[in-house]
C-alpha cells in the first residue's frame, strides 16, 4: 500500500510539474489545425522512455519487490466493451481537458471544473457498474 501511495504522490508531482493538471494544455495538444501545443508530446515521449527502461530492469526479476508474482492481464480479445470504453475515454479527455489522473492531482486547486468533472467521473463510473 506504502509503494502504491508513493507512487501515485510521485505521478501526481510530476504532472502538476510538467502542467498536464491544466486543461488547456491538453486541449491546446488537440487542436492539431489551430493553436498546436506540442507539451504533452514531450511529456509522453519522456514517459515512454523511463516506462520502456524500467519494464526492462523490473521483468529482470523473478517477482516484484513487495509481492509473491507479477499480476499481468491475460486477456487479449479486443471487444465492444474495450472499443466503448477507449472511445469515450478519449472524447470526455478531448472535450474536457482531463483524464482521471491529472483531475485527482488538480483537486488541490480548488477550480470548480475539476470538481464537476470528478463528480460526473464518479456517477459514469457508478452508471457503468449498474448497467454491466
Amino acid at each position: 500500500m506504502l509503494a502504491g501511495l508513493l507512487s501515485g504522490v510521485l505521478f501526481g508531482i510530476g504532472l502538476a510539474v510538467s502542467g498536464m493538471t491544466d486543461p488547456s494544455v491538453v486541449t491546446g495538444f488537440l487542436d492539431v489545425a489551430g493553436a498546436w501545443n506540442p507539451a504533452l508530446a514531450f511529456v509522453m515521449a519522456g514517459a515512454l522512455a523511463v516506462t520502456a527502461v524500467g519494464y526492462r530492469l523490473v521483468f529482470r526479476r523473478a517477482a516484484p519487490l513487495w509481492a509473491p508474482a507479477f499480476q499481468l492481464p491475460t486477456a487479449r480479445t479486443i471487444d465492444l466493451p474495450l472499443v466503448g470504453g477507449a472511445a469515450l475515454f478519449g472524447i470526455g479527455w478531448g472535450l474536457a481537458g482531463y483524464c482521471p489522473g491529472p483531475a485527482l492531482a488538480s483537486l488541490s486547486g480548488g477550480w470548480t471544473g475539476t470538481l464537476v468533472f470528478l463528480a460526473t467521473l464518479l456517477v459514469g463510473l457508478w452508471l457503468a457498474k449498474r448497467l454491466r
